[in-house]
């Protein structure tokens, strides 16, 4: 006679009411932040203490309060704080964004107005007060040549002294070099156009036109190439020291020379930071006014010659466009403000697509 055993597995302990967290449904923040706008309305339109941006800036506060006080009643004062927290940072995103998404529609809302055939291959020369036409080809050419003179200068100066500091500076001579690198990050952008004033335009020029100065792109050239040489020397000196150290190991236990590791293994992994230094740098000189205006003297007229006669940019045609006492200079400055913005746009996404691509291509 055989009997059966039958086993019972034990059930799980049934989970408490109260161990099950309680969270506030998903339509609980969108309700409090439109009771909040409305109170906020009728607060200040009530009141008659203020518009708009007050309304939103006290509707942010009552919904951080609303918010606060529903998440700790129905969660708890921890879940509580983590959804106030949360939501004060995706408020500063919000108001970071949005100041930059009003120049770009500004930009685009005026700049379109000129934006035709006769702005890009027209200059300013024999416009007068009263004439519609005129463009800003003439400004086109000098920030073009201005910026890249500029940028051949000091592109390869600024990557040579970063990689010295890097890879090879040690002791008080790599200290001096740092410190003044610092300091000439906070020059002003017209200090650096009354040194080339002072040295290049009254001292150099001279030799070289019969004895008198002269104004040229070129002495443009020189003071954007103060402005962009400590912005290039200090964003390469970041990305070069965020290269992990074993690939320069593992090229050296490969008796690979020092020089050569920098040149294919360092670099090549810097490269994209090392890009976006240098078109950050090129972005500020292509929108410096003051440098130009002090050593270019500007002008109406096209030159393409960068070392001889006044030469002008886009950022200082936007500068007299906008001081011009003509209904139609406006509308210039903005479609000038406007391609000096797509133009910098432009050259920066072929720099991103031209280091990814080598990068890849190794």
């Amino acid at each position: 006679m055989s009997t059966t055993v039958t086993s019972h597995r034990p059930r799980p302990p049934a989970q408490p009411e109260s161990l099950r967290a309680r969270r506030l449904p998903a339509y609980a923040a969108p309700v409090i932040a439109v009771a909040a706008l409305a109170l906020a309305a009728a607060i200040v339109y009530g009141a008659s203490i203020g518009g708009p941006v007050l309304v939103i800036v006290l509707g942010a506060v009552l919904y951080l309060v609303g918010l606060f006080a529903a998440s700790n009643a129905v969660e708890g004062r921890r879940s509580a704080r983590n959804r106030t927290w949360s939501a004060l940072i995706h408020s500063a995103f919000v108001l970071a964004v949005v100041p930059l998404a009003s120049v770009v529609w500004t930009l685009v809302s005026k700049g379109t107005e000129r934006l035709d055939a006769n702005f890009f291959n027209t200059s300013m020369n024999n416009i007068g007060a009263r004439d519609p036409n005129g463009g800003a080809y003439h400004a086109i050419v000098g920030t073009l040549e201005q910026v890249g003179i500029a940028a051949l200068i000091t592109v390869p100066l600024g990557i040579l002294c970063a990689i010295y500091i890097v890879e090879y500076g040690r002791g008080r001579f790599a200290f001096a070099i740092r410190f003044f690198v610092d300091v000439m990050t906070g020059i002003p952008s017209i200090v650096t156009g009354l040194f080339v004033l002072a040295f290049w335009v009254l001292i150099v020029s001279p030799w070289f036109n019969d004895g008198r100065p002269s104004f040229s792109g070129f002495a443009a050239a020189l003071a954007l190439s103060v402005l962009m040489l400590p912005t290039i020397v200090r964003s390469t000196e970041e990305m070069l020291r965020l290269v992990p150290p074993p690939l320069r190991e593992g090229a050296y236990a490969l008796g690979v020379p020092k020089w050569k590791t920098i040149l294919r293994v360092v670099v090549p992994t810097a490269l994209p930071g090392i890009v976006t230094g240098v078109m950050l740098s090129i972005a500020r000189a292509a929108g410096e006014t003051a440098p130009v205006l002090l050593v270019a003297g500007g002008g109406a007229a096209i030159n393409f010659n960068p070392f001889e006669n006044n030469q002008s940019s886009l950022a200082l045609y936007v500068y007299q466009q906008a001081g011009e006492a003509s209904k139609y200079s406006p509308a210039r400055a903005w479609t000038a403000a406007l391609t000096l913005v797509a133009l910098v746009l432009i050259l920066t996404i072929a720099a991103k697509l031209l280091a990814r691509r080598n990068r890849l291509s190794r």
